[in-house]
């Protein structure tokens, strides 16, 4: 591990922060609002420079590809700066570590930037990547792999940690992309080898989490050839099998035929079969149990590093619902009377559908200055195609369906196919409840916090305490009834309480 390649602490929770991230294929700006759990991007601008591809036969970096890479970071760092970042950091990775030339490069570019620039070693980038999927999943264990420009890394993931087993290897597309286009058989013997020598004693059958811009337009020609209907790449989950049989079909294709493919996003064309070379054959070691698509990698990564020990170990969907609530909703603190309000609607509820409430509770009201005949629909594409982390597609849908349903109407869509009846059904309970707490409260925790819900074989029973003095009304009732259709009860009563008595009548419905 390079002495210089663990980043030092934050140095303050509300200030943007950025990484320049100088890969063997593009060089990248990410801005990010502010260093959480759960950092939402400000700004992304990438420049393909292509620098790995310039290695001469001496080994040294091509000037034409320098001077792209040193315009991209002149440009980059200015913007940077003057949208007052907290911090920048520059990481350079496999095309500047090897290269002859590589560190007078490094000094070339600090002196652009006025500030040091990292360079990575292999065991950085594993470490890092396999970070970044820990950053954007919930829990991950498994393989984090990491296909670049310049060199695949892949690193075991447990939870919170990284492994120790963890391996670089010089099978980056831009290094596959040239033997691949000569000769595929040699091209595909060259890769099995240096797959079989390094991944000794690599754990096989476990979920593989996939990173990289690469592996990335990989998901997104499934997701246009199958018209996907969650237009997200990060949490895709896909069987080995399946994926394979595209990527076989990807890298015997003929070059000139690769761009016509369906979502083959235009810069990639040229490598993508490389990618899929790599994808197929390392599917075909590993044999893992599904391989799932990851956004974050090396720089979130570097970022989740930054954080104390304790923050680390949010849960990040809530910690992005969180923040999104805070800078949207009416109310933020309703969401905690929400959660109590909707806490015994379920029977023997998991701990995975207890987040996915509580998340519920938290973007209950991101909609609400959204015109009201659209506001169900909006926020229903607006969850499904938000960048939230920690959470999977089906995941995704049931939060879309149930804040869409707490504006009042069931979802249809064709993503709901994701979704179980059931799942379905308990989606529509939870906004229809969601719903009822609002209208009831008018958004006001100090009002839902003297009421409850009571639910019996039969009857759905809004329960208020004498001392809110919060007349029941017509609407009201209206989404009283809608909550008991939803769980499938013939009544509703709506009753006060005084201390431990109750008055008040049921209706039938």
């Amino acid at each position: 591990m390079a002495d210089d390649a663990k980043p030092a602490r934050r140095d303050t929770d509300d200030e943007h922060v950025a990484v320049v991230d100088l890969g063997s294929n593009s060089v990248r700006l990410v801005v990010y609002d502010r260093l959480s759990r759960a950092p939402f991007p400000r700004f992304n601008e990438k420049s393909l420079c292509r620098l790995g591809a310039s290695i001469d036969a001496d080994g040294n970096l091509g000037e034409q590809a320098m001077d792209a890479v040193a315009r991209a970071v002149e440009r980059f760092v200015a913007i940077a700066r003057a949208m007052e970042v907290g911090r920048i950091d520059l990481l350079a990775t496999e095309a500047i570590r090897r290269a002859g030339n590589g560190e007078a490069f490094r000094r070339r570019l600090e002196e652009i930037a006025g500030q040091s620039v990292i360079i990575l070693d292999g065991d950085d980038e594993a470490r890092l990547a396999a970070t970044g999927v820990i950053a954007g999943f919930h829990r991950p264990s498994g393989l984090a792999g990491d296909l670049g420009g310049g060199s695949l890394e892949i690193a075991e993931i447990h939870v919170h940690d990284v492994g120790s087993g963890r391996v670089s290897m010089p099978l980056g597309a831009l290094v596959v992309a040239g033997p691949l286009a000569e000769d595929r058989k040699e091209a595909k013997r060259h890769v099995d080898e240096t797959l079989r020598d390094a991944l000794t004693g690599v754990v096989r059958g476990a979920d593989f989490h996939v990173v990289g811009g690469g592996w990335r337009a990989l998901a997104k020609v499934y997701l246009a050839e199958h018209d996907y209907p969650v237009p997200v790449v990060h949490g895709l989950e896909l069987d080995p099998a399946e994926l394979r049989g595209m990527a076989k079909r990807l890298w015997t294709m003929n070059p000139e035929d690769v761009s016509s493919v369906p979502g083959v996003p235009g810069r990639r064309a040229s490598t993508l079969p490389a990618a899929a070379l790599v994808m197929d054959r390392v599917l075909k070691h590993l044999e893992p149990s599904r391989v799932l698509f990851s956004s974050l990698g090396v720089r979130e990564g570097w970022l989740h590093e930054l954080l104390p020990d304790d923050e680390r170990a949010f849960d990040p969907l809530l910690a992005g619902c969180r923040q999104l609530a805070a800078e949207t909703a009416r109310v933020p603190a309703f969401a905690a009377a929400l959660e109590r309000w909707t806490d015994g609607l379920f029977m023997g509820e998991s701990v995975e559908q207890r987040r996915l409430r509580i998340a519920a509770t938290l973007l209950s009201d991101i909609a609400w200055r959204e015109a009201r005949d659209v506001q169900a629909r909006h926020v229903f594409d607006r969850i499904l195609r938000f960048p939230f982390i920690g959470i999977t597609h089906p995941e995704r849908v049931f939060l879309a369906a149930a804040v869409h349903a707490r504006h009042g109407s069931r979802a249809d869509d064709d993503a709901m196919a994701l979704l179980s009846d059931d799942e379905a059904t308990r989606a529509h309970v939870l906004g229809t409840a969601l719903l009822l707490g609002h209208r009831f409260s008018g958004s006001v925790p100090s009002i839902l916090g003297h009421a409850s819900l009571d639910i019996d074989a039969t009857t759905v029973t809004l329960a208020v305490d004498e001392a809110t003095s919060v007349p029941d009304s017509e609407a009201v009732q209206g989404r009283l009834s809608l909550l008991a259709k939803a769980m499938g009860r013939d009544g509703t009563a709506v009753v006060t309480r005084r201390g431990n008595d109750r008055t008040g009548g049921a209706t039938d419905e």
